[in-house]
């Protein structure tokens, strides 16, 4: 059952249902839920009486340069371990380039072309369902923005992820990674409409290390998604009996770096040492590695399967540059979390050593400012929290479900990461001579 609006979800059915049992319980389960919800709004109202009368203790006000400005952040109301969803829409809504497109969109009903009319979409029970995520997605960053002072209830678009993405199905708690993923994934195919053409971005993971960046589609037309989120590396594979070196080229989305092992493995109780920057994920991702007998290579030359070395390089960085720090690791009976803390850098990260070929960018062009950051707090994938940090016209936001309040950038250096979004720093326009 929905908390917010108490409709009631059938598995069996695959969809929500109107009837009730002969002893009228789902009735009395709602009539129980909306006299809790009376009494929490009685006590927030007198709660905000209280608050209006001092306006020093509102956390909705900020002072800037003597004046008053209030903050314009709406949270997200949790519909049931939907923090997983929350920290992404959040995340999503503070990359302004990213943003900006969807709100600048038409609604779906006075659109034209191949974004018009909602995307048929196949169900277990219904058959065909005609729903638009983009809508739903426009609908809530079109609300995040506007100033209320009252969370906004995602329940439409959870419906559609619903619909469309059956694994998130249930208010079990989810990886925000994996829905950031599927989330870029179908609105990158509904956007692209239904030609023919349309294939997903990304693969599974079939191993720790080969799959380390989620992929997307290259045969398929470009979109928001990946002229923002898309950029490129080269996999070089070397055969160490003969030599011979193979190259691909394999688009990502974003980045799924380990944190080094030297790091992982240190114990609570030691205090001192050296600390994990962000950049040595970065050089474990991209430094060269002797694959292991699970991952022998075919050589084309050899014509079997050879021991080999592969090595990565970013040919081509994105807008936006994701980064996930994969905190989750399988051991034998459970997922287990790393907790250590990285090291990163809210200005100027610096990719230029990460490059194919470096000489070919400018000073300027390989910087990064951090935009937003995921937070998961517990200890394993399927419980925990997750919490999101963003900067908005220069001010750094918590958004913790339906809460929203500033706070200061020693705060938010101070995070466990488990998901970085840096948004490319713009070159300066180089004057003309005369």
């Amino acid at each position: 059952m929905d908390c917010s609006s108490y409709s009631t979800y059938c598995y069996r059915c695959d969809d929500f249902v109107v009837n009730d049992t002969k002893l009228c319980l789902i009735q009395k389960v709602r009539e129980h839920l909306q006299n809790l919800e009376n009494s929490a709004f009685t006590v927030e109202r007198h709660r905000k009486r209280k608050f209006l009368d001092n306006p020093l203790l509102n956390k909705k006000m900020l002072k800037i340069n003597g004046s008053t400005s209030a903050i314009c952040a709406t949270g997200l109301r949790n519909l049931g371990n939907t923090c997983f969803m929350n920290a992404i829409l959040q995340s999503l809504s503070n990359i302004q380039q990213f943003s900006c497109y969807f709100k600048e969109l038409p609604a779906v009903e006075l659109r034209n072309g191949k974004t018009a009319g909602r995307r048929t979409y196949h169900t277990r029970s219904q058959g065909e369902v005609n729903v638009s995520l983009v809508e739903e997605f426009r609908k809530t960053l079109c609300a995040l923005w506007q100033g209320s002072q009252t969370a906004f209830s995602p329940e439409s678009l959870f419906y559609v992820v619903w619909k469309i993405m059956p694994s998130f199905r249930g208010y079990q708690q989810q990886d925000a990674h994996e829905f950031m993923r599927y989330l870029l994934d179908h609105l990158h195919l509904e956007l692209q409409g239904d030609s023919g053409c349309s294939q997903p971005l990304m693969s599974q993971e079939t191993s720790s290390r080969s799959s380390r960046s989620s992929k997307c589609c290259i045969n398929g037309e470009n979109t928001v998604v990946t002229s923002v989120f898309g950029g490129i590396l080269q996999n070089e594979v070397n055969c160490l009996i003969c030599g011979t070196e193979s190259r691909k080229f394999d688009p990502f989305l974003d980045l799924s770096l380990d944190i080094p092992s030297q790091f992982r493995n240190k114990r609570k109780n030691q205090e001192n040492g050296p600390i994990c920057n962000l950049k040595d994920c970065l050089r474990s991702f991209t430094d060269l590695e002797e694959l292991d007998e699970t991952e022998l290579y075919m050589c084309l030359k050899c014509k079997k399967k050879q021991k080999s070395t592969k090595k990565f390089w970013i040919q081509k960085l994105p807008k936006v540059l994701c980064l996930h720090l994969k905190r989750f690791h399988w051991t034998a009976y459970l997922r287990n979390k790393v907790d250590t803390y990285v090291e990163f850098p809210l200005r100027e990260l610096d990719m230029k050593c990460f490059l194919l070929e470096p000489e070919n960018m400018g000073p300027e062009s390989c910087l990064y400012d951090l935009a937003a950051v995921v937070v998961h707090h517990g200890s394993g994938v399927g419980s925990g929290h997750y919490t999101a940090y963003a900067t908005h016209e220069g001010r750094w936001f918590h958004f913790n479900d339906s809460t929203v309040t500033l706070t200061e950038e020693e705060t938010v250096m101070k995070a466990k990461a488990y998901i970085l979004f840096y948004v490319e720093r713009p070159v300066p326009a180089t004057p003309e001579k005369l």
